[in-house]
């Protein structure tokens, strides 16, 4: 319906953005009616989302131009974008952005290394920067899943922790229980969406390699091995910093910083 009023194709890409901005709006305002007051919020996270993409997508046009080690600097600035967004869901974990950083590129570096040098992955700009930044943005979001359950379940269970220190026992000791409880809830997404890979979900790079006149058989085949870095990726960056956030929230006298 919209294109019958838009006819150009940069006012009809205004006017759907515009619509699909107001439906997350609606959606919401339903959800402040249970309590869940997030509305405030999202507006400047819409902004933001809009002129980060459109941002990137006159860089990518511009970096489709140029040498392809151009690719690594825009991935790298990614990392760090990803790491100072986990720092701002990371509440009252100290030195949550080099924690942050230092998982991220332990996972999705890593990852990416290896597929690249496997030749899975092109070190080409078309490939290398929209693979690696799903990739990036999959360890962001799993690592602030990650922590946020992490510092819900020490202030749940304060006492807990308390008790098993008094009683002689390390930090890490003290706190596996609640890490390996919000390790397996940041799994959750990633293991679902490969567990519904064409069932619930038909991702975009399986498309657009069949519109392009790949063949859909091998398309299949390498969406499956996308989603398969993106978990493993993830689930990387998280068990690195399972291993390093213990020593954030204690102090060197083994006292509980986190507490609310």
């Amino acid at each position: 319906m919209l294109s019958h009023f838009f006819p150009s194709q940069l006012s009809l890409g205004i006017a759907e953005c515009i619509a699909a901005a107001l439906i997350a709006l609606l959606a919401m305002v339903l959800a402040r009616r249970r309590g869940v007051d997030m509305l405030g919020e999202l507006p400047l996270a819409q902004v933001r989302g809009i002129v980060q993409i459109v941002a990137v997508g006159a860089i990518l046009a511009f970096l489709l131009r140029g040498p392809q080690w151009t690719s690594l600097i825009v991935l790298s600035a990614m990392m760090l974008a990803a790491a100072t967004i986990v720092r701002g869901r990371a509440k009252n974990i100290p030195r949550a952005f080099t924690l942050a950083l230092f998982s991220i590129f332990v996972g999705a570096g890593s990852v990416l290394a290896i597929m690249i040098v496997l030749g899975v992955i092109p070190l080409r700009v078309s490939m290398l920067v929209p693979v690696g930044s799903m990739v990036i943005a999959s360890t962001m979001n799993m690592q602030s899943i990650f922590l946020d359950r992490f510092r819900g379940e020490i202030t749940s269970h304060v006492g807990e922790i308390e008790s098993a220190l008094a009683l002689g026992a390390t930090p890490d000791v003290a706190t596996i229980p609640y890490l390996r409880a919000a390790y397996k809830a940041s799994l959750i997404p990633s293991i679902d969406n490969v567990r519904s890979l064409g069932i619930v979900w038909i991702p975009g790079i399986m498309a657009g390699m069949v519109l392009s006149g790949a063949s859909p058989i091998y398309a299949a085949l390498y969406q499956f091995v996308v989603i398969s870095t993106i978990f493993s990726a993830a689930a990387i960056t998280c068990l690195t910093a399972s291993y390093l956030v213990t020593a954030r929230v204690f102090t060197a006298q083994q006292q509980l910083l986190i507490r609310n």
